[in-house]
């Protein structure tokens, strides 16, 4: 078999390879391109007909007019191929626009829809293959328009519409770059068909239906870039936020150990671990006087920075009413009094607060509705101490709150927490719990405050393993020495 080559037929040739060259790079950068998964999906199968559909036409340019059985079954095979593979570049196009127009989801209605069109396409085409309705090849196995050839178009006609009514009544959902590559790919055959009216032979529509979706694709691909990097950039600069955010919430808590070393009457220590960058939980303690230390173990309603900005407008509150006042019920509602009157958000803060006499031992404390605290007396061993809660700061401007006392003797420990540690949950969905709370406070045979807050942090993580963790971690332990 020769090949008689003209000049018009060695320009589409040309033309043609550059096609497949261009395409090719294109697939090759989707894997890198910054795209969903049905986005890719659509390049893929769209850009692997671009490809198709060039090597067809290519082939049978080749086969075009050359004898025989063998060329004819080939030629025949080639011209149904590039024709179904026309069809399949049209829908994909009216998908990958549809998908756009409707906030990146596609209804199972809208895929039948596609897929339907396609079957009726298919078997139009198939059909056409027996009787010559859209295109027959003569003795020669030179290829001939039927007379029903415009056929044959429709489906990509009627995406060529269906596109165009979609970029009018959805433009407010395309981007202007991308419309303007999606008119460019609707059109663009159309006025190549008019070019090659007057200049016939070399294949204007294919050459501009390729430089169309190559266009589209580099438009669509670059956009999408531009769109990563402002938001890998914005994303930078919240990280960045966030994290000076974290650091200045940490520095707001008592962080330094030992706290009070020049203090041999009392011990203390305390740790947050919050669930997210930031968190609601915080801890507090300070020394009213000479005499006098304060204690506080708080949880915001919420997460996040909102909570992060809560819990420290309420932690500043605690403390200048606590100094104030030097009674945790007068602190309390002083503070709720004035959280209330600008609480938009309703955002509520549950408190245990107490205040330590260093001197008698005496722990006057009042509880606003925050988990009850642990008490260890000398030689004992930590139980439950189920105080009277009132209510949440920040629910009700009026609230009023109860005050209790307990008297420590020299050795006693107190150990308070937020819910973040009894409802840490594993990967079962099962909390760890109260009971198993107690039972990590009394494994430890040492009364270091240090080391009992590790051993419950041990217990918790053992528990936890690889599950999220959904709360912050709070918690705080004092061991009262007494005077010497």
């Amino acid at each position: 078999m020769t090949f008689d080559l003209t000049a018009v037929d060695l320009v589409n040739i040309i033309m043609i390879a550059s096609g497949l060259g261009v395409t090719t790079l294109c697939i090759m950068q989707i894997e890198r391109s910054p795209f969903n998964a049905d986005m890719r999906r659509f390049f893929y199968v769209f850009l692997w007909n671009v490809l198709g559909y060039m090597g067809t036409h290519l082939a049978r340019e080749l086969l075009d007019g050359h004898g025989g059985i063998a060329a004819r079954n080939a030629i025949v095979a080639v011209t149904f191929v590039e024709f179904l593979i026309s069809g399949s570049m049209a829908i994909m196009l009216s998908l990958m626009m549809h998908y756009m127009a409707h906030d990146n989801e596609l209804s199972k209605g809208s895929r039948a829809g596609f897929v339907t069109a396609f079957v009726i396409h298919s078997a139009l085409l198939a059909v056409s293959q027996f009787t010559g309705a859209y295109y027959y090849f003569d003795e020669y196995n030179s290829y001939h328009r039927g007379s029903l050839y415009a056929l044959s178009n429709m489906l990509p006609m009627l995406t060529i519409i269906y596109g165009i009514i979609l970029l009018v009544r959805h433009r407010d959902k395309y981007e202007r770059k991308i419309a303007r590559a999606f008119w460019i790919y609707l059109l663009a055959p159309l006025g190549a068909i008019l070019v090659q009216i007057f200049l016939p032979g070399i294949q204007f529509v294919m050459f501009a239906t390729v430089g169309a979706s190559i266009n589209m694709f580099g438009v669509i691909t670059s956009g999408l870039m531009e769109r990563y990097e402002h938001q890998r950039m914005e994303t930078a600069r919240i990280d960045t936020e966030l994290s000076m955010a974290t650091r200045i919430q940490s520095d707001m808590l008592p962080n330094i150990f030992p706290a009070f070393p020049e203090r041999e009457d009392f011990d203390i220590y305390a740790s947050m671990a919050p669930a997210k960058e930031v968190g609601g939980d915080f801890y507090d303690f300070f020394l009213i006087d000479e005499d006098h230390l304060a204690l506080v173990m708080a949880d915001v309603s919420g997460k996040g920075v909102p909570a992060a900005l809560f819990m420290m407008a309420s932690k500043i509150l605690i403390q200048n009413f606590t100094m104030m006042y030097k009674a945790p019920k007068a602190a309390l509602e002083a503070t709720n009094y004035q959280i209330c009157q600008r609480n938009g958000e309703e955002m509520f803060v549950t408190v245990w607060l107490g205040i330590l006499d260093l001197n008698t031992g005496v722990l006057t404390a009042s509880n606003a509705g925050h988990e009850y605290p642990f008490i260890r007396s000398p030689g004992g061993r930590f139980e439950l101490y189920r105080d009277k809660h009132g209510f949440v700061v920040g629910g009700m401007p009026q609230a009023r709150y109860k005050e209790y006392e307990v008297q420590l003797e020299k050795g006693s420990m107190v150990f308070v927490y937020t819910d973040g540690v009894a409802e840490a949950t594993n990967s079962g969905n099962e909390l760890f719990g109260t009971d198993r709370l107690l039972e990590a406070l009394n494994s430890s045979d040492s009364d270091d405050p240090v080391s009992i807050l590790e051993n419950v942090d041990k217990s918790v993580n053992a528990f936890v393993k690889d599950a999220p963790q959904f709360d912050d971690l709070t918690m705080l332990c004092l061991k009262y020495n007494g005077k010497k």
